[in-house]
């Protein structure tokens, strides 16, 4: 792990919008919301389930017994909230590859620097800063 950081991410506010300023990495974790608001932990479960937004589930299995057909290629989401905090899951959404550059998990919340992006989704984030904080909100209940 790096030692106690400050860089400063240069991230998009959402898909499509203007480049400004990112939140700041302190160690392993970005300790403020992204939005400057907490999440919403059931909007995050949603995204986390979904199929067509996060794709979490493709690598991830969870406590989400009605979906069927969780992934095993990354650790399971059960007790995320135990194993990290707030802030050291928000980074891992964001970019885990500022802790892993060999992670197979995509940068949920950068736009710049990436490779074999469709044209569509050039410039632009797979999520926004808000639904970043609503999966951070989900993720830090999951205790056991």
């Amino acid at each position: 792990m790096r030692s106690l950081v400050a860089l400063a991410l240069v991230l998009m506010a959402g898909p499509g919008m203007a480049q400004q300023a990112g939140p700041q990495i302190v160690g392993d974790a970005i300790p403020r919301s992204l939005t400057g608001q907490p999440g919403d932990a059931v909007r995050g479960r949603a995204i986390v389930a979904n199929r067509s937004v996060g794709l979490c589930l493709l690598c991830h299995s969870g406590p989400i017994a009605e979906e069927r057909f969780q992934g095993d290629l990354a650790p399971s989401l059960a007790g995320a909230g135990s194993r990290w905090s707030e802030g050291q899951l928000r980074l891992r959404i964001v970019d885990g590859s500022r802790l892993n550059a060999d992670t197979i998990m995509p940068a949920y919340y950068r736009a710049q620097d990436l490779h074999r992006v469709a044209r569509n989704f050039e410039g632009r984030t797979i999520l926004t800063a808000a639904q970043v904080e609503d999966v951070v909100a989900y993720l830090v209940t999951l205790k056991d």
